[in-house]
């Protein structure tokens, strides 16, 4: 489905129309998170600029788009991360009251980045992105992330459906 019809409009508004699209249709919306890290293990979080809290990057699939192409999408435009490689699903989570937004379904995947991270395109959504090493990182994560983390991490490999 093409958009050529707004295209007339500015991208900030279109964005926005999208947005209550979403609430007005009242579907869950998809998106994908990462638990990315370095090849020393270092893990990639981002500060959110709406909460300021610390969340894994990630967000929702643009129409047409496909999981696998989502994924480095969000990590370049909310850290300036390169993907090295994407992994395993670890997780798909749709608790309706993660995120007060809207209804999410969040696909949670880990990934190797780069060490090197050019930081946030848009920084009115993301106001940093810094790599921690698993004893550094912080107790709570924004949106439910935490418990996405730690399954995760763990060595557990079955897909935690929620």
């Amino acid at each position: 489905m093409s958009l050529a019809p707004l295209a007339w409009l500015p991208s900030g508004a279109l964005t926005i129309l999208k947005e209550v699209a979403r609430h007005l249709l009242r579907r869950p919306v998809v998106g994908i998170c990462a638990v990315a890290s370095t090849s020393d293990g270092r893990v990639l979080l981002i500060r959110r600029a709406d909460t300021g809290t610390w969340a894994l990057p990630g967000g929702t699939l643009e129409w047409g788009e496909q999981l696998r192409d989502a994924l480095p999408r969000e990590l370049e435009e909310e850290a300036g991360a390169h993907v090295l490689a994407i992994g395993e699903v670890r997780g798909v989570y749709s608790r309706p009251d993660r995120d007060p937004r809207f209804h999410a379904v969040t696909v949670c995947v880990k990934a190797q980045v780069g060490d090197a991270l050019a930081g946030p395109k848009n920084r009115l959504e993301v106001r940093e992105a810094q790599f921690f090493r698993v004893d550094e990182l912080p107790g709570e994560l924004a949106m439910g992330m935490r418990e996405m983390l730690d399954h995760a991490l763990g060595e557990d490999l079955r897909v935690m459906l929620e």
